[in-house]
Formats: structure tokens, C-alpha cells, sequence
């Protein structure tokens, strides 16, 4: 058991060592970029008087830290001390207390009463000058100190309690044994308290000695760094004047032997240095332009005559997407006419369903072709959807039962178009068409504050949990294969359109589904 609380101990300060030497390493890499970046910004003079600089703040940082391991060492000790210190005081005022207040029973003379009156206000400053800090002190020691605060404060009304009385009353004797033993108590608990603060002062000692042990050790480390940071910006000197200087006498002799595909000279200088090296390197580039000019030309031409094919095959496809164009705004209007023709047949043969549902029918491709707008007044999406369920319940009869509740305030209200019809259509075809008696599809709007709400409702075979939950993890996801395009799209438009756009889907196996869009307008 011992050998595995040492084995851990050490692993502990090998830990400690480890992540201090890492601190150290970090420090010193951000130091070094931050120099380098600044490095080479500067002019070529002040380079030289940064160097010097440097060398005598690197040295100032050592001494600094250095003091600041110091000033770490001693106030750990301190704070051991002091805390000793506080409850030594505790222990020591206690037992002044317990003397005076014998003393002053005794014989109740001006002298004796100022003595006791001076101990328990030590008594009383030494207990609210121990720490109570949870977090700081412990639990231990708290739970010391909160007995003794507490305890004292039950003492001092049952004492001055006794201290107004008579020594004449009966009870007196017994009560003043219980303030005597009171006062035993609370000196234990101050006994008890030194106890458990010495034991503490000990195990924060014990963990602060192998860190004094390294102190000289990290001191080294702290100098040896200085001494690496110094010879860094020694090198950092040398590659910013020395090398550049070599990689331009090197390119300059590559020109004279009218060889101009070696790379551009890359220097991170941004001083005068590197000025002539860019100037440099646009001699080069302007020199090889010149030479590469004809060149240049007729790839131009080449290019020029590609473009030119292009754009005569990309003028067919044009024409060929225009003929299309045509061909399908002809389609839909030829549609409208032929059913205005039936229309007006059935209306002239007195046919009154016939021509409501093609009126309907008409309607929903008007609708549908011809909407343009991202948002409609809530009354036309209605409107829509009445058609709809017209040649639906033509279809289904009393199956299908279909009422509305909205508000009059909302009918004006821009929703985003096509945005109730495949909801109603979804209900429909996945909740009251597999139900063999049918249903009933209930639309509601009304307002809340700003934020508009709409519900589409139905009583049809509903789903299970399991199912729900898949679709609403799909819209979250945008799958439309697990949801439908009609509600997917839905979902992504109120979404997008608005920033507290919101889809919410309720359904139980067996009762029907609601679906609710919320946003402000």
C-alpha cells in the first residue's frame, strides 16, 4: 500500500515537471514568432539597435523570473504561517476568556470587568479573522471552524445570560458550570482546529518541497533558454541580411546566362531588403515578358478563334432553349382554353358539378403555373386549398369532411406560396385515404402578438413514435426521400425565409397528425 502511494506521488510530480516544462516551451516559441514578425518589418538601422535591445531585455526577463520564483516560495510559507498563526490566536484568546471571566465571577471589580471585556473582544476578533472559505480551506477545516464560529455565538448569550444574574438566584452554580464547560468545549474545537491546520500546513509543505528542490534546476532552464532565444535572433539577423544578398548574386548570374525559369526570390524581409528584392524580381518578369511577346500572340489568336466556335454552338443551344420556351407556354394556355370549353358546355347543359370542378381544376393549374411570388396574402393560399378539397371530396363524398377557422386578421397576412396545399394533400393521401371511413381536415390560423400561426389537422390513421421521430430528424437533415418534396420543401422555406420560422409535426398511431407552421410575418 505504501509503495503504491509513493509510485503515485511521483508519478504526480513527474506530471507537475512535465507540464511546467511545456509552459516554458510554449512561452518561449510564441516570444520567438512574435520577435521574428516584428523582426522583419523594421529597417536595416533599427534591426541593429533591436538586437541590442533585446539582448538587454532577455536578460532583464531572467532576473524577473527568478525573483518571481522567490516571491512564489515565500508566500506559500506565509500563507502556512499566517493560518497557524490565526489559529494559535484562537486557542490562546480562548483560554485568556476562560480565565478572565473566572476571575471577574469572583470578585466583579472596574478592573476585572475591562480585562474581561478586552479578552472576549479578542476572543471575538481572533474567530472572525479565521478563514472560512470553503474552496480554500477545505472540508476539515471548515467544518472546525464552523463549529467553533457557531458554537461561540450560542456561548456568548447563554454567558452574558448568566453574568446578569444574581450569584444569589437559585441555578446560578449550574449554570455557571455550563458556561463552563462550554467554554471547555469550544477550547477542543480550537485544539482541534490547530490540529487539523498543522496537518494541513504539513501536506502543503510536503508538496512544495519537490518543487523547491527543482527551483535551482528550473532557474538553469530559465537561463539556458535566454541564452537560445539570444543566439535565435543572432541567426534571425544573419538570414535576413546575409542570405538574401547571396540568392540575389545567384539569380544575377542565372539572368546573364539569359536563363529566366529559375523561381522568384522569396524573402520574408519587409524592409529595405525586401523592397529590392521585389524590385528585382520585377526586372526579371518585365525582361521576360519583352522576349516572350510574339509568343503571347498567337496563342491569343488560337484562343480567340476557339471562343469564337463556342459562342456560335452556344447561340444554337440558345435558340434551341427559346423553341422550347415557346412550346411550353403554349401547352398550358392551350390546357386553360379546353377547359373553359368544358366549362362553358357543362354550364350550358345546366351540368352545376361538372362546371365547379373544372372551374376548380383550372383554378389549381392557374395556380400553379402561373404564381410567380415567393409570398401570397394566407386568403389566396385558402382560396386554393377550398378548390382542392372541392374535387377531393367530389371524389371521396362524405369520406372526407373538410372546415376552416381562421382569423379574420390573418387573411391578409403574406405566407410563403404553396405552403398549405401539399400539407392538405399529404393528410389526404397518407392519413384519411387508408382509413376506411374516412375523416375530417381542419385548417386554423391565428396570431400571437406578431408571429402568425397556421394548422392543417387531420383525423386520419396518424403514426407511430418511432416513425414521427424519423421524419422529424430527416426535415432536420433536409433527406426529402424519408419526408416527401411537399413537406421538405415547406420546412426549408419557412426556415429560410424566416429567422424564427418554425415546423412543428404531431401525430398519434390511430387519432391523425397535426402539422403547425409559426413565423413572424
Amino acid at each position: 500500500m505504501l509503495d503504491t502511494v509513493t509510485q503515485s506521488a511521483n508519478w504526480t510530480n513527474s506530471r507537475k515537471k512535465a507540464g511546467f516544462r511545456h509552459i516554458l516551451v510554449r512561452l518561449g516559441w510564441g516570444m520567438f514568432s512574435y520577435i521574428k514578425n516584428q523582426w522583419l518589418s523594421i529597417s536595416l538601422k533599427k534591426k541593429l539597435g533591436a538586437f541590442s535591445v533585446v539582448v538587454i531585455l532577455v536578460m532583464g526577463l531572467s532576473i524577473a523570473f527568478n525573483m518571481l520564483v522567490m516571491n512564489f516560495s515565500l508566500e506559500s510559507f506565509n500563507v502556512i504561517l499566517n493560518d497557524n498563526s490565526l489559529c494559535y490566536d484562537v486557542q490562546e484568546s480562548m483560554e485568556q476568556e476562560a480565565e478572565a471571566f473566572e476571575l471577574y465571577v469572583r470578585e466583579q471589580t472596574w478592573e476585572n470587568a475591562k480585562q474581561y471585556r478586552l479578552a472576549c473582544f479578542k476572543t471575538e476578533s481572533s474567530i472572525d479573522a479565521l478563514p472560512f472559505d470553503y474552496d480554500v480551506i477545505g472540508p476539515e477545516r471548515y467544518a472546525r471552524t464552523w463549529n467553533i464560529k457557531n458554537g461561540y455565538e450560542g456561548y456568548q448569550i447563554f454567558r452574558d445570560q448568566v453574568l446578569h444574574m444574581d450569584q444569589s438566584e437559585d441555578g446560578f452554580v449550574e449554570r455557571l458550570y455550563r458556561v463552563y464547560g462550554m467554554q471547555g468545549y469550544l477550547q477542543t474545537y480550537a485544539r482541534r482546529l490547530m490540529q487539523s491546520t498543522l496537518k494541513e500546513g504539513k501536506r502543503s509543505y510536503q508538496e512544495k518541497v519537490p518543487l523547491l528542490y527543482d527551483l535551482p534546476y528550473m532557474i538553469m532552464a530559465c537561463s539556458v533558454l535566454m541564452i537560445i532565444t539570444v543566439i535565435c535572433l543572432t541567426k534571425l539577423l544573419s538570414n535576413t541580411l546575409i542570405v538574401p544578398m547571396v540568392k540575389l548574386a545567384h539569380s544575377s548570374r542565372e539572368i546573364a546566362r539569359n536563363d529566366f525559369g529559375g523561381e522568384d526570390l522569396v524573402v520574408e524581409n519587409r524592409d529595405e531588403m525586401g523592397e529590392l528584392v521585389q524590385a528585382f524580381n520585377k526586372m526579371k518578369h518585365a525582361t521576360e515578358g519583352y522576349i516572350n511577346t510574339l509568343k503571347e500572340k498567337n496563342e491569343m489568336a488560337e484562343r480567340l478563334h476557339k471562343e469564337e466556335v463556342e459562342r456560335i454552338e452556344m447561340e444554337k443551344r440558345l435558340d434551341a432553349a427559346r423553341l422550347e420556351l415557346l412550346k411550353s407556354q403554349i401547352n398550358p394556355h392551350f390546357l386553360f382554353n379546353t377547359l373553359n370549353m368544358i366549362s362553358c358546355m357543362a354550364k350550358l347543359e345546366e351540368a352545376q358539378t361538372t362546371e365547379r370542378m373544372i372551374s376548380s381544376l383550372g383554378n389549381l393549374f392557374r395556380y400553379n403555373l402561373k404564381t410567380s411570388e415567393q409570398i401570397v396574402p394566407l386568403e389566396r393560399e385558402l382560396k386554393v386549398v377550398q378548390d382542392y378539397m372541392y374535387l377531393q371530396q367530389m371524389r371521396f363524398g362524405q369520406r372526407i369532411r373538410y372546415d376552416t377557422d381562421c382569423n379574420q386578421d390573418t387573411l391578409e397576412v403574406l405566407v410563403p406560396s404553396f405552403a398549405l396545399q401539399p400539407l392538405v394533400e399529404n393528410a389526404i393521401i397518407h392519413g384519411i385515404s387508408p382509413k376506411g371511413q374516412g375523416g375530417r381536415i381542419h385548417v386554423r390560423s391565428w396570431m400571437e402578438g406578431r408571429r402568425l400561426w397556421i394548422s392543417v389537422a387531420d383525423t386520419g390513421r396518424g403514426m407511430a413514435q418511432e416513425r414521427l421521430e424519423e421524419i422529424r430528424l430527416a426535415l432536420a437533415r433536409g433527406e426529402e426521400k424519408a419526408t416527401g418534396v411537399g413537406v421538405g420543401n415547406i420546412y426549408r422555406r419557412v426556415h429560410g425565409m424566416y429567422r424564427d420560422g418554425e415546423v412543428f409535426i404531431y401525430s398519434s398511431e390511430g387519432r391523425g397528425t397535426v402539422v403547425q407552421m409559426a413565423f413572424t410575418p
